[in-house]
């Protein structure tokens, strides 16, 4: 019987599909991020296609076309997420500059950490190398905060959110101009006016959509809107644009739709069937998103070496990057944040924008002595210390919830003890003022009534 049959394929899939949601739950009880036990997952995985000799399999093609239908859902996902209110203007700002100097600043140490351990790496390739290494990882980090309170949860998720979408950006820049002959600043001219054009097709084309979906009255056209996103995203690769930017800028749009659908334009938006489109959509991108994850770290667990993590020299170039990655984030948490920075400080993990940017490294500029045992040591360590971080942050909430009951406890037993005195004074009180009295045939009487007698 063939192993690898449609049906054990079809078997397998759901298996792991199953797994993967009781690892969501698990994560949620633990705090260790889904993320690592999908890859462990892969690792035995692995071992058991050697065992049954199956590990001749090709996993990179579809390694790659779920990277980038996954890098799409992460970003219209974050995209998704970010409500634009006025309120929130001064956090979404502050978590937007802590992502950009955070990112460029982790990316200068790492390109300079890669540069000076990795054989034949240029200062060029080294930056391209360090930004994958640089990034946040938005799919494990908003999963992880849901019980930080409210400002630090918003926090996180805005930073990793600008994190993913301004790295991606970084990264797609550093690749348009690896030719080394050509002029820096041109290159940056020509990015500005790819961004621009991008920027101007993107607004035109999420208004066009919006209104166009909104007349739709079939049920089933989300997948459709999906199909229509990914087609604009594979056009714009061919013409060289910034094709993340469109998808970035839809999710924007359709997610605050009463801000860039005011004045005139309003009396041309259907408000009650765009907002079950955008709610309809979130919905569909999550459970997506959800399941690309899933394959993704599953056949990047297969995909790696392990015994590369067991070499010196990645332990050590991963070790340097990963302490420079926490001592600049103090830094920046300091300035930009002040003295409450735990447990933001060490939330900060690597994860599927590394693996995914680390795979559309161009050919022209791969380095063959570079070791991919670097990303990987890089995600585990980085996931592990905020796992560490996470579960010491709920003890001590959980310590301080437990002496807040106990005070709550002891309130309510001095309540009740003083309530008990009040009352026991009350009745000894009145006894006092209200005992009856006997005359002399021995009948008992009120001092009204022996009064009374007497007169």
């Amino acid at each position: 019987m063939e192993i690898l049959s449609s049906y054990n394929l079809i078997i397998a899939a759901s298996v792991i599909i199953i797994i993967s949601f009781l690892f969501n739950g698990i994560s949620k009880k633990t705090n260790i991020p889904s993320v690592l036990m999908l890859i462990v997952l892969g690792v035995i995985l692995k071992y058991v296609l050697e065992f049954i000799g199956e590990d001749s399999i090709n996993f990179f093609p579809s390694l790659e076309l779920l990277g980038i239908v996954g890098l799409i859902m992460i970003v219209l996902e974050a995209a998704l997420e970010l409500k634009l209110k006025r309120e929130k203007l001064i956090p979404i700002l502050k978590s937007m500059a802590i992502a950009l100097v955070g990112l460029l600043a982790s990316a200068y140490v790492a390109a300079l950490i890669l540069n000076q351990f990795i054989d034949g790496m240029t200062m060029q390739s080294a930056w391209l190398y360090a930004t994958p290494l640089s990034i946040l990882s938005s799919a494990i980090i908003i999963p992880s905060v849901s019980g930080l309170p409210e400002n630090k949860k918003e926090f996180h998720i805005y930073e990793s959110t600008f994190s993913d979408i301004m790295g991606i950006m970084m990264f797609y820049f550093l690749t348009g101009n690896l030719n080394p002959t050509e002029d820096a600043g041109n290159g940056a001219a020509s990015f500005a006016g790819n961004i621009g054009l991008t920027i101007v097709i993107s607004i035109i084309a999420s208004y066009a959509i919006i209104l166009v979906f909104q007349q739709i009255k079939s049920q089933a056209k989300q997948f459709l809107l999906i199909a229509v996103l990914l087609l604009l995203y594979a056009l714009g690769k061919k013409l060289h644009l910034s094709s993340l930017i469109i998808i970035l800028i839809f999710g924007l749009i359709i997610a605050n739709m009463n801000l860039f659908f005011g004045g005139f334009l309003s009396k041309y938006l259907n408000k009650e069937r765009a907002e079950q489109i955008y709610h309809e959509l979130h919905i569909i991108t999550l459970e997506t998103a959800f399941v690309v994850r899933t394959f993704f770290f599953v056949i990047f667990g297969i995909t790696i070496v392990i015994s590369s993590l067991f070499s010196i020299n990645v332990a050590i170039t991963s070790i340097l990057i990963i302490v420079s990655i926490y001592i600049i984030r103090f830094i920046i948490l300091r300035v930009f944040v002040g003295g409450d920075i735990f447990p933001q400080l060490f939330i900060a993990p690597r994860g599927l924008i590394t693996v995914l940017l680390f795979y559309a490294i161009p050919q022209e500029a791969q380095i063959e002595t570079f070791d991919s045992g670097i990303l990987l040591f890089v995600i585990i360590g980085t996931s592990l210390i905020m796992t560490a971080a996470m579960i010491k942050d709920k003890r001590k909430m959980n310590t301080i919830l437990d002496e807040i009951d106990e005070d709550i406890d002891e309130i309510d037993k001095l309540h009740d003890e003083n309530a008990s005195d009040d009352s026991y004074e009350a009745t000894t009180n009145n006894t006092d003022t209200e005992l009856p009295k006997k005359d002399n045939t021995g009948n008992t009487h009120n001092t009204e009534d022996n009064e009374h007698i007497n007169d």
